[in-house]
């Protein structure tokens, strides 16, 4: 009798745990269901590309770079290297991300202090702790940001690679062409978009 009450109550443990685990693996498919994809595929934008936006906003060691889709991480790293700077990347892919970091730590240590990179969706982020945002979005990505460039303190510069953003105007002589190449060796011609803040928005 004792050794079937034993039985018993190891079997009623067992559908116990069972019941647990299923219920937390549904509950971890749940949440992968609902991770967001990025929006768009990465393509690496070109360095000389990467150095003539930085350069366009006349980034400063006083600046905060946020960059947003950082990819490889390689504006941000740019940044904290040739300007000394705080810079950071947001990606809403882990890869991406564990590329950045790989970038960072290829960086003199005093510069990797100043770069940081966060898997994040871009379109959640409270941006007013920058004073110079990147992109390399599409159009309708970046107008989808306004809102939170919106945000951004007055005199902060917004520097897009090759889209616009339909309904702000961009500075006075932009976009501005740059003849660079791709990692590949590829000849590319990149424009390059400035918008500072406050953003002038246009009339319908």
């Amino acid at each position: 009798m004792l050794a079937y009450v034993r039985s018993a109550l190891f079997a009623a443990g067992a559908l116990a745990l069972a019941l647990c685990l299923a219920t937390t693996l549904t509950a971890a498919d749940e949440k992968d269901k609902k991770k967001k994809k990025p929006d768009i595929h990465w393509v690496p934008t070109p360095q000389k590309t990467v150095d003539k936006m930085l350069e366009v906003a006349k980034v400063t060691e006083k600046d905060v770079v946020y960059d947003l889709g950082c990819g490889d991480g390689r504006i941000v790293c740019t940044a904290a290297e040739k300007y000394k700077c705080k810079a950071t990347g947001f990606d809403i892919d882990p890869d991406r991300i564990k590329d950045s970091e790989k970038r960072r730590g290829k960086l003199e240590k005093d510069i990797q202090k100043l770069v940081s990179f966060k898997e994040a969706d871009v379109f959640e982020l409270d941006l007013s702790g920058a004073t110079v945002v990147t992109l390399y979005l599409l159009p309708e990505l970046n107008v989808k940001l306004v809102p939170q460039l919106k945000k951004l303190k007055d005199g902060s510069r917004i520097v897009s690679h090759d889209f616009d953003m339909k309904g702000v105007t961009p500075e006075k002589g932009y976009p501005i062409k740059v003849e660079a190449k791709t990692d590949d060796g590829e000849a590319y011609t990149s424009n390059v978009y400035l918008w500072k803040t406050p953003l002038k928005i246009e009339k319908e």
